[in-house]
């Protein structure tokens, strides 16, 4: 069982560790990567995260359904909405997300992606929200993030079908940024990262948190709180290394204060 975790110079690489199962998640995998999850959102040293599958053939299968099939759980569990929680689950990580999808991006995987900010795709990858072939819906998100990240038509297609679709396709209905060979998939995803990582990280955090909540706001609100938080971030830290950077013709040093 393995989630694994690296941190270099404020890039945490997150890897989905389970080749053998398509990267499919049981309930251990599901608590090592909710754990995973909550050190990005809190460890200041990171700045941005990638997240990926092992080996060549899945990013991610989902939920591993044989280890689920036959488990009890207590009816109340359903009201522990904080328990375990996940990127797709809620949990509010303001910090820059990229997947990088290595192979099939099936189910939860899908849904996994679909709460992460940047996607880069090896030539081979496939995408499904396949639950309805399974009399089940696309839960932790599946039914809602897609429909606000799709035309409406396109979303439809993949949630009623269930039908899996092309890297070219889904880079053409505006699904993932960028297609690549497999070689140069973590190259691609860490260029990403990088690029996003030298920026301020209040500003990288306020702007994803301004943009995801301005899905749920009228633009007047989404305006102000605009503004509110500029005004806030005029007097960090940060914004005075800019300046004196900007000043000087030398790139600025962040520390995310």
């Amino acid at each position: 069982m393995s989630i694994d975790f690296a941190l270099t110079e404020g890039v945490a690489l997150i890897t989905i560790n389970r080749p053998e199962r398509r990267n499919a998640l049981d309930a251990e995998h599901y608590a090592a990567l909710s754990e995973a999850w909550e050190r990005v959102r809190d460890d200041a040293a990171i700045r941005v995260a990638v997240i990926t599958g092992a080996g060549d053939k899945a990013f991610c299968a989902g939920a591993d359904i044989k280890s689920f099939v036959g488990r009890e759980t207590e009816l109340s569990e359903l009201w522990l909405t904080q328990k375990g929680q996940l990127l797709n689950r809620g949990l509010e990580v303001w910090k820059p997300v990229i997947s990088a999808i290595n192979g099939a991006c099936v189910g939860g995987g899908m849904t996994l992606m679909l709460a992460t900010d940047i996607r880069v795709a090896v030539e081979g990858a496939t995408f499904a929200v396949s639950e309805a072939k399974r009399g089940i819906v696309a839960a932790n998100g599946g039914t809602q993030r897609i429909m606000k990240q799709l035309p409406y038509a396109v979303a439809m297609e993949m949630l009623l079908t269930g039908d899996a679709v092309s890297a070219e396709r889904a880079m053409q209905v505006g699904l993932i940024n960028k297609v690549v060979p497999a070689s140069e998939l973590m190259n691609a995803a860490l260029d990403y990262a990088c690029r996003i990582a030298a920026n301020a990280p209040l500003a990288l955090q306020a702007s994803k948190e301004l943009a995801v909540r301005s899905l749920d706001m009228d633009l007047a609100t989404g305006l102000r709180m605009e503004q509110m938080v500029n005004r806030i971030l005029h007097h960090s830290e940060d914004t005075a290394t800019a300046k004196a950077a900007f000043a000087e013709k030398r790139t600025p040093e962040f520390k995310g204060r």
